[in-house]
């Protein structure tokens, strides 16, 4: 919804532009460290003695979630408007963005085992069993493109008709973290 209509500011500050996209700019920041923080081996080895590991999924899933909502019920929007896109170049971008979720939920599909809250691990623990390592089959999405989540939602990030300042930010910054993401984890899959 945020990326579709906008924010859904519940909070707005009595700020200047530069202070908004400063305090959106940290907004997002926090979310990418705690994100792709906790996702991270040493977070989760340091996490082990204090919470099971067959939680750490669903906190990160929960952690994530928070930080998330953050991002969307405290950003703040900007008064400059960079472009707008009128009539047909609206509709398209209209289209694009409806054929981007599709192509995201087609990408979640195809992953089968997609756990998105981390409970998995605690049925399993309650039932007394290991854990099976996820496998992964190459299907779907994944059988025409490396990463379709990223590219996906990278895609649904820039068909927005409607970009003001803030947005603009928006885009650039995850953009940025979501292609220094792919890297870092197909660095550590290596």
């Amino acid at each position: 919804v945020f990326l579709i209509i906008g924010p859904i500011t519940i909070v707005r500050f009595d700020a200047s532009e530069y202070h908004v996209l400063l305090w959106n700019g940290l907004l997002s920041i926090a979310f990418f460290i705690q994100h792709s923080g906790m996702i991270r081996t040493s977070f989760r080895n340091r996490l082990a003695p204090i919470i099971a590991r067959h939680y750490h999924p669903s906190t990160y899933a929960i952690a994530s979630g928070i930080a998330l909502t953050a991002v969307v019920l405290l950003w703040q929007p900007s008064q400059t408007v960079v472009y707008q896109a009128e009539g047909l170049l609206r509709l398209l971008a209209r289209a694009i963005s409806v054929l981007a979720i599709i192509g995201f939920s087609w990408g979640v599909r195809a992953l089968g085992n997609f756990d998105t809250f981390g409970l998995v691990p605690i049925k399993v623990h309650l039932r007394g069993k290991q854990p099976r390592p996820p496998n992964f089959v190459l299907r779907g999405a994944y059988l025409w493109i490396r990463h379709p989540l990223y590219f996906f939602m990278l895609v649904l990030i820039w068909s927005a008709p409607d970009v003001s300042l803030d947005r603009l930010l928006f885009n650039v910054l995850w953009t940025l973290w979501i292609v220094l993401g792919s890297y870092l984890e197909e660095r550590d899959l290596v």
